[in-house]
């Protein structure tokens, strides 16, 4: 908490929030699912994400047999329209904040 004199002859404590710089500090989650097809899942990859074909096609074969994956990290604002288009195609994704160790 930080001091603030309001008046000399008392002192006032204010809880003041303060927002961290958290560059690269989230991670785009891709879910899988039983729905949708690898071939929709990879282009809209390359499409959303701007992976080359073959990254695309790796992180889908990590999503199937792992069941989630990490596709994209970086800040919330760059991540979270990425996560909108992506569950506008009706593919599972949300946004995780990685925890720093």
């Amino acid at each position: 908490m930080a001091k603030h004199s309001v008046n000399p002859q008392y002192d006032v404590e204010e809880e003041v929030d303060t927002l961290e710089d958290i560059d690269q500090s989230c991670s785009l989650i891709v879910w899988n699912d039983e729905v949708n097809t690898f071939e929709w899942v990879i282009e809209t990859l390359v499409e959303v994400c701007g992976h080359s074909e073959e990254q695309a096609e790796q992180c889908a074969m990590i999503i199937h047999t792992q069941g989630k994956y990490a596709v994209k990290h970086g800040d919330y604002d760059t991540l979270k329209p990425m996560c909108d288009q992506i569950t506008d195609r009706g593919i599972g994704a949300t946004i995780e904040v990685m925890s720093e160790s």
